[in-house]
C-alpha cells in the first residue's frame, strides 16, 4: 500500500484501537478525559476561538456540497477525461480517506472515548438510590427558589423574562465557579457561537449542539434567548469531556444556580424545575400534584418556551422538508448514537439529570 493511503489507514486503526481500550478498560477512559483531553480541547478552543463564525457548521456545509458536487464531477472527469481517470480516481479516493480520517480522529478523541468515562453519580456521591419524597421535596424547593427570584430579572411589557446579562462572560464565570465542584470543568472557555441555519436545529428541537470536529459551543440562535444561559453551560461542559447528556445538563444547572448573576440563576432554577416538573407527571407522584398550583404566574409565563410564540407562521417559507420528519430523523439519530455508545436508555438519559440532581441535594459527596 502506498505511503499516501497507510498514513490514514494507519490513523484509523490507532483510533478503533483507543476506542476498544476505551470500552473494556474504564480507568483508561478516566485517565485520558482527565488529563489528555484538556489540552486537546484548550487548544482547539484558542484557535477556533480566532473565529466569530462556527467552523463546526463550515465543515458540515463544506462535507455537504463535496457529496453534492464532488461525486458528480468526479464521475464526470471518469466518463470524459480517459487520459487522467487513474490520477482522478486516486485524488478521489484520497480525499474521501482523508475525509473520513478526521471524522474517525475527531469522534473518537472528542466524542466516543467520553461516553465510556466513570458516570458522576459513581464519581462524586455516595447514593443508594432516591425517594420519592425527596423527589416532592426538590419539586417544592424548586418551586420556591423560582418563584422567589422571577421578580428579581428583567420582564417585558407582557411580563416576561428577558435576557440582559453578556451570556458568554457570566457563563464563563459560572462554569468557574462550578470548577470548585467538579475540577474537570477547570480550563479555556472558547466564545459560543450561533448557527447561521438555526431553522434547521429548531426543526430537530435543539438548543445548542457540540461539534467534536470543531469543539466548539454552538448554540441555536432562533430559541428564545433566557435559554442562553443553561444552553451555552451545557455545550461548555461538553468540551471539558462531560459529553452525557445527563450530566451536561445537570453541571449546567448547578453553574447557573451558582452563578452570580440574577438572570443566570433564574434560568437555571426555570430549567431544573421543568425537568423534575416532568419527572413527577412521568411517574404519576401524585402527593406532588398539589405543589403545581403554587407556581406563580410569572414562572408559569417564563418556563416552557424554546421559540418565539410565532416562531413557525414567521418561518414558513423555510421549510424544505418536513418539520415532523426532520424532527423524528434528528430524534432517531440521536437516540441510535447514545445507544451504540453504551447507553440504553438513548434519548431518554436527558431525563435523568433529576437523579443527579437528586444526589446533589440529598446524598454525601465522596
Amino acid at each position: 500500500m502506498k505511503k499516501r493511503y497507510l498514513i490514514p489507514v494507519l490513523i484509523s486503526t490507532v483510533m478503533a484501537l483507543i476506542y476498544v481500550l476505551a470500552m473494556i478498560f474504564r480507568p483508561f477512559a478516566d485517565f485520558y478525559v482527565r488529563n489528555i483531553f484538556p489540552h486537546i480541547s484548550n487548544v482547539f478552543s484558542m484557535i477556533t476561538d480566532f473565529f466569530p463564525f462556527s467552523l463546526g457548521e463550515i465543515m458540515i456545509i463544506l462535507a455537504i456540497l463535496l457529496v453534492i458536487a464532488g461525486i458528480p464531477l468526479t464521475v464526470l472527469l471518469l466518463i470524459f477525461r480517459k487520459k487522467t481517470r487513474r490520477k482522478t480516481a486516486g485524488i478521489a479516493a484520497l480525499t474521501a480517506l482523508w475525509v473520513l480520517t478526521y471524522i474517525i480522529t475527531t469522534e473518537t478523541l472528542n466524542c466516543f472515548v467520553m461516553y465510556r468515562t466513570t458516570p458522576m453519580s459513581e464519581q462524586f456521591y455516595i447514593s443508594e438510590g432516591h425517594t420519592r419524597d425527596e423527589l416532592v421535596q426538590l419539586y417544592a424547593a424548586l418551586i420556591d427558589a423560582a418563584n422567589k427570584t422571577a421578580p428579581l430579572v428583567p420582564r417585558d411589557s407582557d411580563d416576561r423574562f428577558y435576557l440582559t446579562a453578556d451570556v458568554t462572560l457570566e457563563a464563563r464565570a459560572a462554569m468557574e465557579k462550578a470548577a470548585e465542584l467538579f475540577p474537570q470543568l477547570d480550563g479555556y472557555y472558547p466564545d459560543a457561537k450561533p448557527i447561521q441555519f438555526s431553522y434547521f436545529m429548531s426543526q430537530s428541537h435543539l438548543s445548542g449542539i457540540y461539534f467534536p470536529f470543531s469543539l466548539e459551543a454552538n448554540y441555536n440562535d432562533d430559541m428564545v434567548r433566557t435559554n442562553l444561559p443553561d444552553t451555552i453551560c451545557h455545550e461548555y461542559a461538553h468540551l471539558k469531556g462531560f459529553i452525557q447528556e445527563d450530566e451536561a445538563s445537570f453541571i449546567a444547572y448547578v453553574a447557573t444556580t451558582l452563578s452570580d448573576n440574577v438572570e443566570f440563576r433564574y434560568a437555571g432554577y426555570i430549567e431544573g424545575l421543568e425537568y423534575v416538573h416532568n419527572q413527577i407527571y412521568d411517574n404519576n407522584i401524585t402527593e406532588a400534584y398539589y405543589l403545581t398550583d403554587r407556581i406563580s404566574d410569572q414562572v408559569r409565563r417564563d418556563w416552557f418556551r424554546f421559540l418565539p410564540d410565532t416562531y413557525w407562521e414567521d418561518n414558513k417559507k423555510k421549510e424544505v422538508i418536513s418539520t415532523e420528519k426532520v424532527s423524528t430523523a434528528s430524534t432517531k439519530a440521536m437516540d441510535t448514537n447514545i445507544k451504540l455508545n453504551g447507553r440504553e436508555e438513548g434519548v431518554e438519559s436527558y431525563s435523568l439529570m433529576v437523579d443527579l440532581m437528586l444526589d446533589y441535594y440529598f446524598s454525601d459527596r465522596k
